[in-house]
């Protein structure tokens, strides 16, 4: 009961990536290997030191759920996003992103299809260094689409269904590496709603068909430290009760939101902390999103405080 987790992203260290320039741009849609201070012939065993750091601090704390940090990403999309086949990043493209800015992206000149396993080995890493159970994230197949250029589909919803099958290989060899949570992550559900109504349910639930185990949506404002036009509350949130998640993740903190329109949701269980609202047998406790922006200290900070609250809480229940 109320157990406790992070979205994905954790702060990566200093030495592994410039976090100054980091937070100085958009989160790059294509790949930005000029982020990394450390060289390719060792970027790996620096990352995975990186990713040992996250697993230590998230344990330290108490987090029952962790994932890898995200430590070797340089966004939450980029790294799988750029690595399928159908993709031009030579050459990329643009399209608006959600403050209304020109983005660089991929550039749909083909079929979309999974080339390798992008994400086995970090599942691989993450089970063999962590002591519970782990989650793994992907970009979701809407959001992908909207962080694209599309010279080859005829339709959006047909690229966001090719991206979905691809999700689909991926997250099917995830689960068989071990991993406890799936979850996908869709920004850009909320950002762009009237497109999210027409194709984004299907797309979410071929990108999740066959999968046994847990399986997450987050979904969100865009991050804090870069969006800061919020709005009050979710112009596409019932419309998650279709979908075959058995979770739910939403940013609540940032734009106060009401927390009475989780009962759009209906017996979805719900990732952030809003107990009037969810019993607590359907409610596991996060931070919001973009932790990776966070000075370290203060992110392993609000994790303790996080995971104090939620003993505390569960204290007064049992």
């Amino acid at each position: 009961m109320l157990e406790t987790t992070v979205v994905g992203s954790y702060p990566q260290p200093d030495w592994l990536i410039d976090r100054a320039r980091l937070g100085s741009r958009l989160p790059p849609r294509i790949r930005a290997l000029e982020l990394w201070r450390v060289d390719g012939e060792h970027l790996e065993e620096a990352q995975d030191d990186a990713t040992r750091l996250a697993i230590s601090d998230m344990e330290r704390a108490g987090i029952d759920i962790v994932t890898d940090g995200e430590q070797r990403r340089e966004s939450y999309s980029n790294r799988f996003a750029t690595a399928l086949d159908g993709v031009d990043i030579d050459n990329p493209g643009v399209a608006l992103d959600r403050t209304g800015h020109e983005n660089p992206v991929p550039r749909v000149v083909g079929p979309v299809a999974r080339r390798h396993p992008v994400e086995v080995r970090d599942v691989e890493f993450l089970r063999a260094h962590a002591r519970g159970r782990i989650k793994i994230t992907l970009p979701g197949p809407f959001t992908m689409t909207q962080q694209a250029q599309n010279d080859h589909y005829d339709e959006p919803g047909e690229l966001a269904l090719a991206y979905a099958a691809a999700i689909n290989e991926e997250a099917r060899d995830l689960e068989a590496a071990g991993a406890d949570v799936i979850q996908i992550d869709e920004p850009y559900l909320q950002a762009r709603p009237e497109a999210a109504r027409e194709y984004a349910i299907p797309a979410i639930n071929r990108a999740l068909e066959g999968i046994d185990g847990e399986t997450a949506l987050h979904t969100c404002f865009g991050y804090a430290a870069i969006v800061h036009n919020r709005p009050p509350g979710y112009s596409y949130l019932g419309e998650l009760g279709d979908a075959n998640v058995t979770h739910v993740s939403l940013e609540t903190a940032q734009p106060r939101l009401d927390y009475g329109v989780l009962r759009e949701l209906g017996g979805k269980h719900i990732i952030l902390g809003a107990l009037a609202h969810v019993p607590a047998e359907r409610l596991t406790i996060a931070p919001d999103c973009g932790m990776k922006y966070l000075p370290r200290a203060t992110a392993f900070a609000k994790l303790c405080a996080l995971v104090e609250g939620a003993r505390i809480v569960r204290a007064e229940l049992q």
